[in-house]
């Protein structure tokens, strides 16, 4: 099952941003799924799927966007490291 979302833009914003309505409409969803892994409101595999990729195409998207691929903090990482 899927959603149907309509968006206004101003006029001339998609010749502004030289990309086709498809285009910009493909880029929207991986940059608002890139942009809530990042804030960790999903996990990988559902922001692939909000962004209608596959996972390893999603983790290229993260690294294009400059975005890591593991969410792991330091102190994360130092805890399970002691806890072993």
């Amino acid at each position: 099952m899927s959603v149907h979302v309509e968006l206004d833009l101003p006029e001339g914003a998609l010749s502004a941003l030289r990309t086709t309505p498809d285009e910009f409409v493909r880029e929207l969803r991986l940059a608002a799924a890139v942009k809530w892994y990042e804030i960790q409101k999903l996990s990988q595999s559902k922001a692939a799927e909000v962004a209608g990729v596959s996972r390893c195409e999603f983790i290229d998207a993260l690294a294009r966007y400059s975005v890591p691929v593991f969410q792991t903090t330091v102190g994360e990482l130092e805890d399970d490291v002691s806890r072993e």
